[in-house]
């Protein structure tokens, strides 16, 4: 059984009829914590990224995609934590979760063609909204930019990425800190992404340019000669020391995503050989040399420490490793 077969596997056993869990013990989910729409949505993207998905997976798909349709709001917000009896736990609001629902959405409508005019109804309402967290519109970009992979006319989905440059910015003249933030945070690279969306539109080089530069310089930045040593969760700036841990497997997957539109874009192949380094760092190729992967789970684990591995194997860490590996096995079979 290979490896994605494997984390799919483990993330049945995270999921039910109503989602995906946040909170797990070691392997078991905590169900007394309920479930999120940051981790849904999450899965519904892997989930329609594959491939070849099985029966199984095609109804976990349909599960994800109404959960994140009724997480939605009539004007576009989005409730985030749901309970394990159903009821919605928080006021709608336009944070990161908001934005990996219109990723996942857009995905949807490039991906399943059964599901794609709802998903569309319910992005272009979304994307309206304008949060003011660069983060939460990047992950939304990604959506738009799927959506004119179909309709490359929708204007909504164009106005969304104009309005995602702006609000991200370009990245510093420093040659020593080519990013628009004065620190590292989390998720780093899905900035860098979504200039790479918005670069894709004809007349936007310029921003595809600064894109590649911010991705270029966040890859040297988290690279400790052959391996990945990544910006750890409390974040990073210059003249801190490194490594730093706790390291995200999250951090991780929006890298190798990034590096892999990259490589689409350019065809160079230190991105093809960056989503490499990405998937090695889950199997041990990383600062103490300690693997991710459960190969008894078929988990990942939540995150690097100095001192080894957290044991707990929560949905975003191996929906990380996952999305990783359809991007690893996806540009494998790529010719170099």
């Amino acid at each position: 059984m290979n490896t994605v077969t494997v984390s799919y596997a483990h993330l049945f056993r995270l999921s039910d009829e109503c989602g995906i869990f946040e909170h797990a013990r070691l392997t078991e989910p905590l169900v007394e914590y309920g479930y999120c729409v940051d981790d849904v949505a999450r899965g519904l993207v892997v989930a329609v990224r594959e491939p070849e998905p099985t029966p199984a997976l095609l109804d976990l798909t349909r599960v994800y995609f109404d959960y994140v349709i009724d997480a939605l709001t009539p004007d576009g917000r989005c409730h985030n934590r749901r309970g394990s009896d159903g009821h919605w736990q928080d006021e709608p609001s336009l944070d990161d979760h908001w934005g990996r629902a219109l990723w996942a959405l857009g995905t949807v409508v490039a991906h399943k063609p059964d599901l794609a005019q709802t998903a569309l109804a319910r992005f272009m309402v979304a994307a309206e909204q304008r949060p003011l967290s660069a983060r939460a519109m990047a992950f939304g970009a990604l959506g738009a930019a799927e959506v004119l992979r179909v309709y490359p006319e929708n204007r909504c989905a164009r106005r969304y990425l104009d309005y995602t440059k702006d609000l991200i910015g370009a990245p510093a003249r420093r040659l020593d800190w080519r990013w628009p933030e004065p620190r590292l945070e989390y998720a780093n690279a899905v900035l860098a992404e979504a200039l790479l969306a918005v670069g894709s539109l004809p007349g936007k080089e310029r921003i595809q340019a600064d894109g590649l530069a911010m991705l270029r310089w966040l890859l040297e930045t988290e690279t400790a000669g052959d391996h990945l040593s990544v910006t750890p969760i409390d974040g990073w700036a210059s003249g801190e020391p490194r490594p730093g841990f706790d390291q995200q497997p999250v951090e991780v997957a929006c890298l190798a995503d990034a590096c892999a539109r990259a490589y689409d874009t350019t065809g160079d192949q230190r991105w093809k050989d960056a989503v490499m380094l990405c998937e090695a760092w889950f199997r041990g190729v990383n600062d103490i040399s300690t693997p991710l992967l459960d190969p008894d789970s078929g988990g990942c684990s939540d995150g690097l420490e100095h001192t080894g591995r957290n044991e707990n194997q929560g949905a975003e860490a191996t929906l990380a490793l996952i999305s990783t590996q359809q991007q690893a096995r996806r540009l494998a079979q790529e010719p170099s």
